[in-house]
């Protein structure tokens, strides 16, 4: 597949077709390298919860991880109504 070079500001670019970004789910980001004098472009695969590890460390470090409701309900006093 052959595609043109174009301008963009002071660079220069290609356009992926639409065609070729569905059939590899791209999103936002690729992945690219230059090896043995070609480019090589990727997609960049996520995984589901990427970066909640992080995320939970942060909170925690801040205090901010206090639980909002209690862990256990005290149901002694409690009666259905039915």
């Amino acid at each position: 597949m052959n595609i043109a070079v174009i301008k963009i500001g002071n660079s220069r670019g290609i356009r992926i077709p639409k065609t070729v970004i569905e059939k590899l789910s791209i999103e936002d980001q690729v992945e690219m390298d230059v090896k043995d004098n070609e480019i090589v472009i990727k997609p960049i695969r996520r995984t589901p919860r990427e970066g909640w590890q992080d995320a939970f460390e942060a909170i925690h470090h801040r205090g901010e991880d206090d639980l909002l409701i209690d862990e256990a309900l005290e149901t002694d006093d409690f009666e259905w109504d039915w």
